[in-house]
């Protein structure tokens, strides 16, 4: 895709010739692009990404996608512990938001760049869709973007990532913080089954629920709580068995 240039001197080489096998979508939590860039350019930060996508939609790719750009830090997918080895980072121009509190609209020109961009990368990469990920997928404990106001639906329907609508919310069993058991145990196992990374204790403690919350952050937004209301569940369990072979 056509894109300005900034090259970062924030990347390496990717270990043992190793190719991208997943795609990370950040949003850059500072105030304007032109910041964000200036920030993931500057060498004292050690911090970068492949490409940041502006609010009016325009592209700029600040290390090629050979090399490894340090856009992950600490998480895990499916067992793999250096994402930025395996990954394709892309940080879209965005203030960021809190818990709770209302978010900048994503604008609908940077939506269809940023759409366009993916479903060039998983085409040339032959990234499948359950590997189209959130920061806070892989590391929930310390990220929450590209939160819960993300169109993850609308890139779905274009053919970028894995998702199912989720289970409308209602009243019904819950699992929450300090729980344990046997259903403890079974939902951490559908979680890292998933690809999540959680250690299957059995007991419901904060690293699970923030598990949880990464999930709903991307699969379930309608509520982002922590807890394992019947509808994180149920759309967990759909995820399981829609997700694509491969």
């Amino acid at each position: 895709m056509p894109a300005a240039f900034c090259s970062s001197p924030n990347h390496g080489e990717r270990k043992g010739g190793r190719t991208p096998d997943s795609l990370i979508l950040h949003y850059t939590g500072v105030a304007t692009g032109e910041a964000a860039v200036r920030l993931l350019c500057d060498p004292a930060t050690q911090v970068s990404a492949h490409y940041v996508v502006m609010p009016d939609g325009a592209l700029w790719q600040l290390v090629p996608e050979t090399r490894r750009a340090w856009h992950a830090g600490k998480g895990s997918w499916a067992g793999e512990t250096d994402m930025n080895d395996i990954s394709i980072g892309v940080e879209i121009a965005h203030p960021g938001h809190k818990d709770g509190a209302a978010a900048f609209p994503y604008p609908e020109a940077q939506i269809a760049t940023v759409t366009a961009l993916c479903l060039d990368i998983v085409g040339r990469w032959r990234i499948t869709p359950q590997r189209v990920l959130a920061h806070s997928d892989i590391a929930p404990d310390r990220k929450i973007d590209p939160g819960e106001f993300f169109p993850w639906a609308q890139l779905a329907k274009a053919g970028v990532g894995h998702y199912v609508a989720p289970c409308p919310i209602a009243d019904g069993p819950r699992l929450e913080q300090d729980a344990s058991g046997a259903d403890v145990e079974e939902l951490q196992s559908l979680l890292a089954r998933y690809g999540y990374g959680i250690d299957f204790s059995g007991v419901y403690d904060k690293k699970t629920q923030l598990v949880v919350r990464a999930f709903q952050r991307h699969f379930r937004p309608g509520l982002v709580d922590g807890t394992a209301d019947f509808s994180t569940v149920v759309t967990l369990r759909k995820l399981l068995a829609a997700r694509p072979q491969g």
